[in-house]
């Protein structure tokens, strides 16, 4: 589970309208809202990305879809390991002679 948001999403969305905007520097209008200006930087990075004007970094939606892909190996990964054991067990099962209960 991911770690609550620091900044409330409609201070993010508006600190990188702004920094888009005004064509202020960024550590301005960080300073001006009180943010920091590292994670105003990746925002409007992000942002970039969501809009197809960056190449270096994915989409919003590109990460949920990675997210959700990532979960999803992790779960199967999880259930071979759990078929892995109970065919171990079953096999030691068959390979022990039976024995008849006595009467």
């Amino acid at each position: 589970m991911a770690a609550p948001r620091k900044y409330p999403d409609e201070l993010r969305e508006r600190a990188t309208r702004e920094v888009r905007a005004t064509g202020r520097p960024i550590a301005h209008v960080a300073k001006d809202l009180g943010i920091r200006k590292e994670a105003l930087r990746g925002w409007v990075r992000q942002a970039g990305a969501g809009r197809g004007e960056r190449d270096d970094r994915l989409t919003t939606a590109e990460q949920d879809g990675l997210r959700q892909l990532r979960q999803e190996v992790a779960e199967l990964r999880r259930a071979n390991e759990i078929l892995k054991a109970a065919s171990v067990f079953f096999a030691q099962e068959i390979g022990r002679p039976r024995t008849r209960p006595s009467r």
